[in-house]
């Protein structure tokens, strides 16, 4: 007896086949409709649940498509297949695969990626959070320098001490640097002046390293106490502003930098990179 004919890979019933192919923000995902709808009432559950998948966005090419994060989507899918997070050392994107976990409705994924608040009342894998007061609307370079800085100096409560009379703790220096790039010859690179180096950290330990040749935007009368990422050098060596910390007794500790590639015309090849490095310097 011959079997009915079953090539679409629709399950009887059902009006999904049981592979399925998403395109998440111009991610490709294949995956199984079991894996989709495990969650019950969470967002994708809900999606694929329906009756029939005429009222699903699709792409060109038929796949499903949902417009969000292809990158941290990844994350969504993975912990759909278990109900567990696991995620790389030093992940950076953790608040905002939080928001992703809100869309997609998967409340205990918002309660795993939540910041974990310790008995001294300090943010456990997140880190310590930087002063409101230095949330303000500022640049993308300004407002992330804030975020490391401020984390980095909080967490200098460890060890208060100092040598010499000197108080312990961080700063951080910041800079956005960019070259052009000729397709042929790396000889050919025109490389441009760095435009600021900016610093954040305590008040007092910033006014102590670089004394004159430190400016601020605003608030000059910051208490001495206080956090700041709104100090940028009157110089624009980067040379000068590690001596200046390493006379001051200060050790780089870590340091990071992202960069990105743009044409700088359509009509040639030249390419445009851009780049943004912090730096972060600790004296015990």
């Amino acid at each position: 007896m011959a079997l009915p004919d079953n090539s679409s890979g629709v399950p009887e019933g059902l009006p999904f086949p049981e592979i399925i192919e998403l395109n998440v923000g111009g991610q490709v995902y294949i995956t199984r409709y079991s894996t989709l709808t495990s969650v019950p009432d969470s967002r994708l559950w809900e999606m694929f649940s329906q009756k029939s998948p005429a009222g699903l966005a699709r792409d060109t090419k038929g796949r499903f498509f949902v417009d969000r994060d292809g990158f941290l989507f990844r994350y969504i899918l993975d912990y759909m297949r278990d109900q567990q997070l696991v995620l790389p050392d030093h992940f950076p994107e953790r608040g905002r695969l939080q928001r992703e976990a809100e869309f997609f409705n998967l409340p205990e994924l918002v309660k795993l990626l939540a910041p974990k608040i310790s008995k001294q009342n300090s943010l456990g894998e997140e880190g310590c959070q930087s002063d409101p007061e230095d949330s303000s609307p500022s640049t993308d370079a300004t407002h992330s320098l804030a975020t490391l800085g401020a984390a980095a100096a909080a967490c200098s409560t460890l060890g208060s001490g100092g040598v010499d009379g000197k108080r312990s703790g961080f700063i951080t220096i910041g800079y956005r640097g960019s070259y052009t790039l000729g397709r042929d010859s790396q000889t050919d690179a025109k490389f441009r002046r760095v435009a600021r180096i900016m610093v954040c950290g305590k008040t007092s330990l910033a006014k102590e390293v670089f004394g004159e040749t430190l400016n601020e935007s605003r608030d000059p009368d910051r208490p001495p106490e206080r956090y700041t990422s709104r100090y940028y050098l009157k110089f624009t060596f980067l040379e000068q502003a590690f001596d200046k910390l390493a006379d001051a007794g200060f050790h780089m500790v870590a340091c990071n930098s992202t960069g990105t590639c743009a044409f700088a015309h359509d009509q040639t090849d030249d390419k445009i990179w851009t780049s943004y490095t912090e730096y972060v310097f600790y004296r015990e």
